[in-house]
């Protein structure tokens, strides 16, 4: 049998491929960032030729990067499938789904009950801790992500269309009444990471370009966002439904505006997956679950 290199200087490999940050993968394999560089490092040596190209803080695949990760993929995939059959048990059909914390807690807990009695053999292994596009098949089968599109190398199927809300604490409008949207001058925008562009479809709608608030907070959870708004730290721009599936009180909807959201959330896997009966599962009960079929 011919001589490999080291498995963990390939999975190494395959996790800054992904995520292109030795930081970023050092994390998700719980190792210090210098250990996990050396792990590159001796594939490099062990293949002859560089496979980043390293630019400060962050690494891109170069063309033999490419190359190698194009040819080692499927193969990895195999092999997790293999371990994953193999520890599961026959009777168990497992799929691990990486989802946005808000979607889990709005959209999918609520319905998993339904889940469970349509195919009691089918369990779910949830993360919320992001990165999932670029986890698919190395730690995630399945995502549920939001964006304008997605990498037509993928299957994705669109899961819903939305618009796009300001939101802010019941006692700050009475407080304060907002009835322009020139007000927002002087208030905090509150501004989801996967959903950048918000505020700018909104200011644009509202026919003020180049409306700048007072400042821009960064969330990475929606959840919080609308905790911030209710706490009276901001104005939340944030999606219809997740201020219709949130029904707090404390929050109310600002200006009656319909501002149509270029986000959607889409359901994501590699092309391979929909070949196995967890993902397909899921995914079909998953687009009738939330009425998707004709999205």
């Amino acid at each position: 049998m011919r001589r490999l290199p080291p498995l963990t200087a390939i999975e190494a490999f395959v996790h800054v491929a992904r995520l292109g940050s030795i930081k970023a993968a050092a994390e998700e394999l719980a190792l210090s960032s210098p250990a996990l560089s050396r792990r590159v490092q001796a594939l490099e040596r062990f293949i002859g030729k560089p496979l980043f190209e390293r630019r400060h803080q962050a690494l891109r695949l170069n063309h033999d990067g490419e190359r190698l990760l194009g040819m080692i993929s499927h193969a990895l995939d195999t092999l997790s499938d293999a371990v994953e059959r193999m520890s599961a048990g026959s009777d168990l059909l497992r799929l691990r789904l990486g989802v946005l914390p808000l979607f889990a807690t709005q959209k999918l807990m609520p319905r998993l009950g339904d889940l469970k009695r349509r195919h009691p053999e089918l369990h779910l292994d949830v993360d919320t801790a992001g990165h999932s596009l670029a986890r698919l098949g190395d730690g995630i089968d399945v995502g549920i992500v939001l964006g304008h599109t997605i990498d037509p190398a993928l299957y994705s199927r669109r899961l819903d269309r939305n618009r796009v809300y300001a939101i802010a604490a019941r006692a700050l409008v009475e407080e304060m009444p907002l009835t322009d949207p020139k007000q927002l001058a002087k208030l905090t925008a509150l501004i989801h990471r996967d959903m950048p562009d918000t505020f700018t479809d909104w200011r644009q709608a509202a026919g003020l370009p180049y409306l700048e608030p007072a400042a821009t907070d960064f969330f990475d959870s929606g959840a919080l966002m609308l905790e911030a708004a209710a706490q009276r730290l901001g104005v939340a721009f944030m999606l219809e439904s997740h201020f219709e599936e949130a029904r707090d009180t404390r929050l109310v909807r600002l200006f009656d505006m319909s501002v149509e959201s270029t986000y959607s959330h889409w359901f994501v896997c590699r092309p391979r997956m929909m070949q196995q009966e967890p993902a397909r599962l899921f995914h079909d009960w998953l687009v009738e679950a939330l009425g998707a079929q004709d999205i």
